[in-house]
């Protein structure tokens, strides 16, 4: 499936070491241009929104959102999932790919990885803030003994098993981007003009010297760390999905969700990836490093998992027509043409008829369709989120709990902030730091000559 990809996944031609990096460090060592600077601006102005919501919810108090008596969860429970579904491409180009050896992940796996760091970061932010106690919250989901003045936690709710999976994923997700970055960041050092960049850089980059035992070293534990990972890509958004899973709400009590959740996650994630990969490698020049191959690859797998999701939408309402339980019928026919008939359709179309056109040749070699597609995949993921969330909660067992939810300003604005948080970590990490991993295009052309 993957095989042109595989067979030329960089275009090096003749380069030599020293091209690879004066293109790659380019960015790094030269002036931001116009398109940064608005790029990064506009990310700005909307995290400046993040704050104000965040300051006026802790200070006003979660009331300011939509959340009724029914819908006790609403658009906040939605962003997590879908921030935490997007931070999954990374580990799973890194991790699960480099384990496969699969080629064609070099050069996007350095921006994915960095997308999940970032990701979780705005995931974070939601149930923290849904908690009421911002200050106590996350003291409190700790297991810490009584004699701390906090009540020990249930270790039965999956809501506990979220903050061990989350956090153990950000930490490893963590550790092994900045492992791979350690000798790219020693080539910045080496180049580096001025003595401040020469400090900062030669500090971060941890004394690396090249040496045959330091790349033994380093290579030992990238694929230490590559099979810690990629059982974390199966099991986080698992137990996500466990939340609503191990719940008796119909909707959400069905044995489907864990392998659908995966596979919504990877879909999301990879439809971010694309997003961002298709805007650096025109805007960076990377066209040598980004080819049309790496971006035919992903797009299968984004065919692939959207077809596995919307396969999964079907199963859930054949089970609940051969289950037999009245309020699980009711439950998925009032998703289909119910008050929120359009948020359930925009779903249906964006993650299973949409994709399809990835079949043709033409659609998965266009980077200006493949962005357009990866916006359309995004808008689906979310309403997939939504859709899940509101329309098993707003209608009740008493048709007296019937309600209707809408975000509110602050909602909305939370949401557009964590955009702008996303995009501003990424737009600094651009700048700064480099989104092509030198060292491994360095192994490919070492290998042609």
């Amino acid at each position: 499936m993957f095989e042109a990809p595989i067979r030329q996944p960089l275009i090096l031609g003749d380069k030599k070491f020293a091209d690879v990096s004066n293109e790659i460090c380019s960015p790094i060592e030269n002036k931001p241009t116009k398109a940064w600077w608005f790029g990064f601006t506009l990310s700005f102005v909307c995290l400046m929104a993040l704050v104000i919501t965040l300051f006026w919810t802790v200070w006003t108090g979660i009331g300011t959102w939509g959340i009724n008596k029914s819908v006790m969860w609403g658009w906040d429970i939605t962003n997590f999932v879908f921030w935490i579904g997007i931070g999954h491409a990374g580990t799973l180009i890194s991790a699960i790919l480099l384990l496969f050896r699969q080629k064609w992940r070099l050069s996007i796996n350095r921006s994915a990885e960095a997308m999940t760091i970032f990701a979780v970061m705005c995931a974070a932010i939601f149930p923290l803030f849904h908690m009421g106690r911002v200050w106590v919250g996350p003291y409190w989901a700790l297991p810490l003994p009584n004699a701390f003045g906090s009540l020990w936690v249930n270790f039965n709710s999956p809501l506990l098993w979220d903050v061990f999976a989350i956090s153990t994923y950000f930490s490893v997700s963590l550790l092994f981007w900045y492992l791979g970055l350690i000798p790219d960041i020693a080539t910045i050092r080496d180049r580096a003009k001025t003595k401040a960049r020469k400090f900062w850089y030669g500090i971060f980059a941890m004394g690396w010297n090249g040496s045959a035992r330091t790349w033994h070293r380093y290579e030992v534990v990238s694929l230490i760390l590559a099979g810690i990972s990629t059982p974390l890509v199966l099991s986080v958004h698992t137990i996500v999905s466990m939340d609503f899973a191990t719940s008796v709400i119909p909707g959400w009590h069905t044995t489907i969700f864990p392998p659908y959740f995966v596979a919504g996650a990877i879909f999301s994630g990879f439809g971010m990836v694309l997003t961002l990969l298709v805007i650096a490698r025109s805007t960076m020049k990377l066209e040598n490093y980004i080819t049309i191959g790496h971006l035919e690859a992903m797009t299968k797998i984004v065919m692939l998992t959207g077809s596995m999701v919307g396969l999964a939408y079907i199963t859930e309402f054949f089970i609940a027509w051969y289950s037999g339980v009245e309020y699980e019928q009711y439950a998925f026919l009032n998703r289909a043409t119910g008050p929120y008939w359009w948020a359930y359709a925009t779903m249906m179309f964006c993650n299973l008829v949409a994709p399809q056109v990835f079949w043709f040749k033409w659609c998965r070699t266009t980077p200006w369709f493949i962005f357009f597609m990866s916006i359309i995949v995004n808008i689906g993921m979310w309403f997939e989120r939504f859709v899940i969330i509101v329309t098993s909660l707003h209608r009740d067992y008493l048709p007296s709990s019937w309600v209707m939810y809408g975000p509110t300003w602050v909602e909305v604005g939370m949401f557009v902030g964590t955009m702008g948080l996303f995009f501003t970590f990424f737009f600094l990490f651009s700048k700064f730091l480099p989104v092509i991993n030198m060292a491994e295009v360095k192994v490919i052309l070492k290998s042609k000559e």
